[in-house]
């Protein structure tokens, strides 16, 4: 996820963090990128599987759960990336594990994306197990399914939202990670609303629509983690006083 941050000098004057400082979190980013691109990849191998062959369903769900913890960790990697820009600029000494920083939409966008990709590890868990009836399919992994395409759409509305308003160059790498990011997110929400179980029927509203929808998404998010392995803390620049901030475009 691209950050808005106070390193580079601007209208009030912000210093820039240290040399070291930057480079620690470019290699922080790049590992949280190949940890996307490799998450994503299992997700495109779990659709195909899924769509395109006999694999079963048990085999399916732990390609995808193989994925989503990929994910989770990259997104953990992302969350104290965030919290440790600017580095030692804004005060910091040591290497911090958490910050509260809520008035800041990377920090906000971070968050959720952790939230997001750590539900998601419960609705793969939840998707192993075998003999459910289609209240509890809904329940336990249809529901979890659901609040993590939604934090994911929120948190990746508001990547987009930030890079429209921090990104330097307009359209560098920081935006396409953070545009394609959110096309996946829309289609993984797509995904999740065409695999709801009936109770009617006790099958998915459309399964194919699942499958190609979470190929897609899974897709971008590749695509998206590419994009990443090139965004520099110093290509995603603001001031404390706008970027940082949530407000209208």
């Amino acid at each position: 996820m691209a950050r808005a941050g106070t390193g580079a000098t601007g209208h009030h004057g912000a210093s820039r963090p240290a040399p070291g400082w930057i480079l620690a979190e470019e290699r922080l980013n790049r590992a949280v990128a190949v940890c996307f691109v490799l998450g994503s990849g299992f997700f495109v191998l779990g659709a195909v599987l899924a769509e395109l062959t006999a694999a079963g369903v048990v085999r399916c769900a732990l390609v995808y759960l193989t994925g989503g913890v990929l994910f989770a960790v990259g997104a953990w990697g992302g969350f104290l990336g965030c919290v440790n820009y600017p580095g030692p600029a804004s005060g910091a000494r040591h290497w911090r594990w958490w910050a509260y920083r809520p008035m800041r939409i990377d920090w906000c966008s971070a968050l959720l994306l952790l939230g997001g990709a750590w539900v998601f590890c419960v609705n793969l868990v939840d998707s192993l197990m075998r003999g459910l009836s289609a209240q509890q399919t809904d329940r336990l992994v249809w529901a979890p399914d659901m609040i993590g395409c939604t934090l994911f759409l929120v948190s990746g509305q508001l990547a987009v939202h930030q890079v429209r308003r921090a990104a330097r160059p307009a359209r560098g790498p920081a935006w396409w990670t953070a545009v394609i990011n959110q096309a996946g997110a829309v289609l993984f929400m797509v995904a999740a609303l065409a695999d709801y179980t009936r109770d009617a029927t006790g099958s998915p509203v459309n399964v194919h629509i699942a499958n190609w929808a979470t190929l897609g998404g899974a897709v971008c998010f590749l695509a998206g983690g590419v994009a990443q392995w090139f965004v520099t803390p110093a290509g995603v620049a603001g001031t404390p006083g706008s970027a940082e901030r949530p407000g209208p475009a």
